[in-house]
């Protein structure tokens, strides 16, 4: 096995995230839930809602390429697979993405639909409201993959928001293969309840299959895919089953079990909640930082606590101090 070029290659959503400061009288007028993402099934009814933001911040998005972003200004090497539009959005990611050092190389889809895009509402109390248009990142098809990139990179890391349209789904299965063909670790994130709802038999089974060496889940996610009651009960029933399993839990910090060895790092203290967006992104970002580098477990841990307690100590999804900086205080 040669030795990898990158230390991470993701794949995922590619969408142009424009975030927004708003009040709880918008959201509710707007028929939101708060605190949730609901998708927008038309590029109409997307520019309708986009005309009643606020001034916004538009960046690169979608959790895989925010992860890797935050990889990038930790001072990985990295790259990005992701569908965009021949249009102006499509350009926005683009661009962004590879102004952090991203390579990123994904032919573009020219004819409908547009690229995809995230309006986000951000409340005083930080909590953010998604509204998302999937658009032509849905149509990732398997020919569009850079075999020599994701063969190439130390670890493979997918998101669970993509396995829903079926091209996407086939391309990451072959992504699978094309990274265990090179003896390379994949990565899978679960993204959220509402993936595992739909494609939980999908994810047990890739799991069963042993192609999952690196599982991030939040408690719910974790619970629902280990259909028990109890987080204890499903790392129990998890962590044999994959080569790590990291357990993110809020405020209460962060689990994470590699066979016999088990660590826990508490929550970074904050003084405020700014912008939730991206919080568990990030946390991916500085643990898969951290695993590239052959950190021990804690110590990953803690990267990625410090990661997600600095995204969501601001606005955007995006770091406002030297990542790098950070990482070099880990002892």
């Amino acid at each position: 096995m040669t030795q990898p070029a990158y230390h991470v290659v993701a794949i995922g959503n590619a969408i142009v995230d424009i975030l927004s400061q708003t009040d709880d009288a918008f959201i509710a007028a707007e028929g939101m839930t708060k605190g949730s993402m609901q998708l927008v099934f038309s590029p109409e009814e997307a520019d309708a809602l986009y005309a009643k933001m606020g001034p916004g911040l538009e960046a690169s998005g979608g959790s895989a390429a925010n992860t890797i972003a935050g990889i990038a200004a930790l001072g990985g090497k990295c790259g990005f697979i992701g569908q965009v539009a021949d249009d102006q959005l499509g350009e926005v990611f683009a661009h962004d993405i590879r102004s952090v050092g991203i390579q990123f190389d994904t032919p573009t889809r020219s004819g409908q639909p547009t690229t995809a895009r995230c309006l986000i509402f951000v409340t005083p109390d930080g909590q953010r409201t998604m509204n998302t248009f999937l658009g032509a990142s849905q149509f990732l098809p398997a020919e569009a993959l850079d075999r020599d990139l994701i063969s190439n990179a130390a670890i493979l890391y997918l998101e669970g928001y993509l396995w829903d349209p079926e091209e996407p789904r086939a391309a990451m299965r072959e992504a699978i293969s094309i990274a265990r063909d090179a003896g390379r670790r994949v990565a899978f994130t679960l993204s959220d309840v509402f993936c595992i709802s739909r494609h939980g038999g999908d994810f047990r089974q890739l799991i069963a299959d042993g192609l999952v060496d690196i599982l991030f889940a939040n408690e719910g996610e974790l619970v629902a895919l280990a259909q028990v009651d109890d987080v204890e009960a499903a790392i129990a029933k998890l962590a044999p089953q994959v080569q790590t399993l990291v357990v993110t839990r809020g405020e209460h910090g962060a689990v994470a079990v590699h066979g016999a060895e088990r660590a826990e790092v508490a929550a970074e203290p904050i003084a405020r909640v700014v912008d939730t967006t991206g919080a568990g992104d990030l946390f991916a970002a500085g643990f898969l930082h951290g695993e590239a580098q052959g950190w021990p477990l804690e110590k990953s841990l803690r990267l990625g606590a410090i990661c997600a307690a600095e995204i969501i100590s601001h606005f955007g999804a995006r770091s406002q101090v030297d990542l790098k900086a950070l990482a070099a205080k880990v002892a």
